[in-house]
């Protein structure tokens, strides 16, 4: 049987960390967390924003082992609507990263504020 997408989310959000934009840029100012914008890179072009790193989801996890070996490291990725972004945490968490967060806003609100 498949699992509809919001039903999956209403099974994997209560599991991760969520906080708006404001909250992340300023915790990221503080801890040297890493931020990712998971939407491809089409997307992150158009805007991106600023300091963030783009490793669209679909290849986010053999990408970001490469690039960030600290599984501590605080994490915060971001797409356009949180749901990619809530599906790349739920994947990051499973192989390990013990720091991940998912930025729940829109991606305008994301860029307005970095």
């Amino acid at each position: 049987m498949l699992t509809p997408i919001p039903d999956l989310l209403k099974t994997i959000t209560p599991n991760q960390r969520r906080i708006d934009a404001h909250q992340a840029k300023a915790e990221l100012t503080e801890n040297n967390g890493l931020l990712i914008d998971v939407r491809e890179p089409a997307e992150h072009a158009t805007k991106a924003a600023t300091g963030a790193i783009n490793i669209p989801r679909g290849v986010l996890e053999m990408k970001l082992m490469e690039i960030e070996k600290d599984e501590a490291r605080p994490i915060y990725l971001h797409c356009a609507s949180s749901v990619r972004a809530t599906l790349a945490a739920e994947q990051l968490t499973r192989i390990g990263y013990k720091n991940v967060t998912v930025i729940s806003c829109k991606a305008d609100d994301v860029c307005s504020v970095f």
